[in-house]
């Protein structure tokens, strides 16, 4: 399994930011999928989810009306759009697939500074 992320990177507050996660390994197609994001001396924390056919998402409170998740299933992607971008966003943020153990990204960092 090998999820990548990409994506990431400095902006003001207000801004928007799409990241991506390229997976491969499995059966991505059939495989519900999350982002999260761990900033700075926090713990790790769910940020979005989707389910295999991107039929049902779910998200966070505090990203609610901001984020969309989506996938593109025949390039085995799984996006975050972040829209109205603010502070508190800034974290490192991992792509997830669960299967009998969590798999991991390494991460792309998003910084949302002034």
């Amino acid at each position: 399994v090998q999820l990548v992320e990409s994506g990431g990177g400095l902006l003001q507050p207000g801004g928007s930011l799409r990241l991506s996660c390229a997976a491969s390994g499995f059966t991505f197609s059939r495989s519900p999928m999350s982002w999260f994001r761990q900033a700075p001396g926090k713990e790790r924390e769910l940020v979005a989810l989707i389910t295999s056919t991107g039929g049902n998402t779910n998200y966070a409170d505090s990203v609610k009306g901001r984020f969309t998740i989506s996938r593109d299933n025949a390039k085995n992607t799984v996006y975050l759009q972040m829209n109205s971008l603010k502070p508190e966003d800034t974290a490192v943020y991992y792509c997830n697939y669960k299967a009998w153990v969590d798999y991991w990204g390494k991460g792309t960092l998003v910084t949302v500074s002034s």
